[in-house]
């Protein structure tokens, strides 16, 4: 195999494709990148047997091939090299010579034979949405998703298509995130769950606009679509959270606030809380006011902010991570909350409609004062 290839499109290439490439692996084959020479194109693959990322790329092809490179050392190389072209050369014996302008570097690469193939999605049902929607929808659920669960299927997120609407959901068993939107589709009503690694990789490759991401959805794997990159995963399966059945039905207390508010207000009470100290921020709705506090071995703070309040005084508790990881994903400018006790989860939504809906799970708190 023997190609000239712009060095910085080279570069940019390899540096995403690098995503799907494991760190360490038992098959020595996939710790590099898969590079493919045929009819002027140079494609790229990084497959760590679960995510596969592929690109193709323009090049001038003197001698048409495939070979497998160490993906760090390709990607260092590439980002080093001095002129506006590389020249990536392979013998018989897998052995590649780099070279860009009076650089030049030997790597022993790996046959193409030993790379695995990538699954396909044959007869998979076609999708699309705009790559902005489904950023925003992704960065608002991406965060509850379980990091460590005995059912793999949590460590996704969930889509669920029905009656032209998207519905997304994660939960980690001490938040569930749902995420809502109306989009136009007239296939059937489906459901499938991607792994939380697969959509972070799909979310950087997106931009905030209304071009549309495409995918295609097979029994097993996804497969995305992103301007000139590809995307494909296996799907989780197993039975996931039956999230309706823990939604309260009622409330008895609800709130109304401004969101930089009570972020703000959660922030700074939570600077007394760390890693090795631990403590519940509390909270009390009472009197159009939001009290909260927090008190560690540091020392103590206390803050209060307005908020229209309706229903009983109550006070309960909460983890400062998990509220501040959900209400920073949030881009209103009010939120309301709704409680029922102070060991019952709360709901925090819009003021109108159900665009997103948070449960958080509360903290016990010690001498608790509850009227």
């Amino acid at each position: 195999m023997k190609i000239i290839c712009n060095t910085s499109v080279l570069a940019e290439a390899c540096n995403i494709v690098q995503r799907g490439v494991p760190q360490k692996s038992t098959l020595p084959a996939t710790e590099g990148i898969y590079l493919q020479a045929k009819n002027s194109k140079l494609t790229l693959t990084g497959y760590d047997l679960e995510v596969g990322i592929t690109t193709t790329i323009e090049c001038s092809t003197e001698t048409e091939g495939s070979i497998v490179l160490n993906a760090r050392l390709l990607c260092d190389i590439l980002r080093r090299l001095p002129a506006q072209s590389v020249t990536i050369n392979c013998d018989s014996h897998n052995l590649c010579k780099i070279t860009s302008g009076e650089a030049e570097f030997s790597l022993v690469g790996i046959p193409a034979d030993d790379y695995p193939e990538l699954p396909t999605v044959s007869g998979g049902i076609p999708f699309a949405i705009k790559q902005g929607i489904l950023k925003n929808m992704v960065k608002q659920t991406i965060f509850a998703v379980a990091v460590q669960d005995i059912k793999p299927v949590h460590k996704g997120i969930k889509f669920e298509v029905e009656n032209n609407n998207l519905r997304l959901i994660s939960c980690d068993g001490f938040r569930l995130a749902i995420r809502n939107e109306t989009i136009e589709y007239a296939g059937e009503d489906m459901t499938f769950v991607v792994p939380a690694k697969t959509l972070s990789e799909v979310v950087k490759l997106t931009d905030d606009d209304d071009s549309n991401i495409t995918f295609s959805i097979g029994k097993k794997f996804i497969l995305f679509e992103i301007g000139n990159y590809r995307i494909i995963s296996r799907l989780l399966e197993g039975e996931f959270f039956n999230y309706k059945n823990a939604i309260p039905s009622e409330s008895t207390t609800k709130a109304r606030v401004n969101l930089k508010l009570i972020l703000d207000s959660v922030e700074r009470t939570s600077l007394l809380i760390t890693s090795k100290i631990k403590s519940p921020i509390r909270c009390i709705f009472d009197d159009n006011t939001i009290r909260i506090s927090s008190a560690t071995s540091l020392g103590a703070a206390t803050d209060k902010i307005p908020a229209s309040i309706e229903g009983k005084r109550l006070e309960i508790g909460f983890n400062n991570t998990y509220l501040t990881d959900c209400l920073r994903t949030v881009d209103v400018d009010e939120v309301k909350i709704e409680l029922s006790s102070p060991v019952s989860p709360i709901i925090i939504k819009p003021v109108e409609g159900d665009n997103f809906i948070f449960l958080i799970i509360p903290m016990r708190l010690k001498n608790e004062n509850i009227g």
